[in-house]
């Protein structure tokens, strides 16, 4: 182990010096209990001194207790030494940053006690094609010039963006060229940048769907935009709601809303339009489980109606892994060069290879067919899903299970919403309510439940555990 001490030489007393400073790092906590410290013949090396001068000060710090040695084992800080505890920072901006951790904070994983993982957003994981990627990547590393292993485009490469332009025209009905996708790191990497660059042209209120994401009021309020929540209801956003505020921003979900499930319908989206034009407003398209359906006819993106007033967002999160953080949008040409600008300002872009490989992906049809398998085995787990819930939960309404990964449950009128997701916890069972998810406008007692981690049968089993959670005087 390497230690910064400082010695002055001029001032003599060589060992208690070296005493000092190794006692001030062990109570700092810079040298934590056990940590083993250089023999005396390298840390004397390192400092240009006497081995008798380290002896002397291991000996004095050994007899105070800072210090143990053994035979063999070297010196180490004693086991006995307390790390001293951070003082607690005071002031407005340490409170601010505390309540922004809190409310960013990231859920666990995998939740103690929980068997079954119903929260809703969380992909299959165990569906990852490792192989394919894997052996993808070699051909990449294998083709790839050298001159593409230097720092990308911060867009993107050029290869992912053309294949994007081409699947989203052909998969989502977009309109888009290279120069008019971003590669980004996911949807929220494009929540966390459009809304800065809106505010920076003049934009102070953002439109959002109300309920939504409870992930993303914090993350959206971060950019310095204030938010208003717009009623849902079952044809999407309320449009003449919206056109009530002084929002010319707006966040939809329209290929299938989270958390109620609505697919926006067509009159909407006409309204939406005409409302962008009129405002001369900018709409995030949040492409929310866009790739999934299963009882209805595609929808294509709203972007394609309007690619000069709408940002389409995507990313591989849910067909893929969210591991990789991959994304992108479709966005008017001015804002596709705001958020270029942005990355090369930043971060400089996401990692070169992975691009590649989803690029080789997407134009070979491997992404296809990925996504094709994974809309079987949602469709089946959605299947086994709503039949344990018509069978166990009669009593529930439920909505969205045409597309997506989740349902929305509406609980019976004075169901203790909170009391139900604690149940359901105590047996095992995760699940969300809809409350924390509210903007502003009240609404019924409901959960949301995503269904694509777990087979078929192990869904069952939650189903079974959630009706124990939702009546739990029944007898079982």
């Amino acid at each position: 182990m390497d230690l910064h001490l400082t010695l002055d030489r001029s001032a003599g007393r060589l060992a208690a010096q070296v005493a000092d400073g190794l006692r001030d790092l062990v109570r700092r906590g810079a040298l934590g209990p056990g940590h083993r410290l250089p023999s005396t013949r390298d840390l004397a090396g390192d400092l240009k001194v006497s081995r008798g001068v380290i002896v002397t000060a291991y000996e004095q710090l050994v007899a105070e207790g800072f210090l143990v040695s053994r035979q063999g084992d070297g010196t180490r800080v004693a086991r006995t030494v307390t790390p001293p505890r951070p003082a607690a920072p005071a002031g407005a901006a340490h409170r601010r940053a505390v309540r922004l951790a809190a409310a960013t904070e990231a859920e666990p994983i995998d939740p103690p006690g929980i068997a079954y993982d119903l929260r809703p957003g969380k992909p299959d994981l165990t569906s990852f094609p490792r192989e394919r990627w894997a052996a993808t990547m070699r051909e990449v590393l294998r083709d790839l010039p050298y001159a593409e292993l230097n720092y990308p485009d911060p867009a993107g490469t050029r290869r992912l963006r053309t294949e994007l332009a081409a699947y989203l025209a052909r998969v989502r009905a977009a309109v888009a060229t290279p120069e008019t996708v971003v590669v980004t790191a996911g949807v929220a990497h494009v929540l966390a940048t459009v809304p800065r660059i809106l505010r920076e042209e003049g934009h102070r209120l953002l439109a959002v769907e109300d309920p939504l994401a409870h992930q993303q009021l914090p993350m959206l309020r971060a950019t310095g935009v204030r938010t208003v929540g717009i009623p849902v209801d079952e044809e999407g956003i309320d449009v003449t709601a919206l056109a009530r505020t002084r929002a010319r921003a707006l966040l939809v979900t329209p290929a299938h809303q989270f958390p109620t499930g609505v697919v926006l319908s067509p009159r909407r989206r006409a309204a939406l339009v005409e409302w962008a034009r009129a405002v001369d407003a900018v709409i995030i398209e949040d492409d929310y489980d866009g790739e999934f359906r299963y009882d209805r006819d595609p929808v294509g993106c709203l972007q394609g109606l309007a690619p000069e007033r709408v940002v389409l967002a995507g990313s591989v999160s849910k067909a893929l892994s969210p591991a990789l953080r991959l994304g992108w949008v479709a966005a008017p040409p001015w804002l596709a060069v705001r958020m270029r600008a942005a990355r090369a300002l930043y971060d400089l872009g996401s990692s070169a290879l992975d691009q590649q490989v989803l690029a080789r992906l997407i134009a070979t049809g491997g992404y296809d067919r990925h996504l094709r398998g994974m809309r079987r085995r949602y469709r089946d787990r959605r299947d086994a899903f709503a039949t344990a819930l018509t069978r166990r939960l009669p009593q529930v309404r439920v909505h969205g299970v045409s597309a997506g990964l989740h349902a929305y449950v509406e609980l019976p009128a004075g169901t203790d919403e909170t009391d139900v997701v604690a149940r359901a916890a105590a047996l095992g069972v995760a699940v969300q309510g809809v409350a924390p998810m509210r903007v502003r406008h009240p609404g019924p007692p409901a959960i949301v439940i995503g269904y694509a981690r777990l087979p078929e049968h192990r869904l069952a089993e939650a189903v079974d555990l959630l009706a124990q959670a939702l009546s739990p005087d029944r007898p079982k």
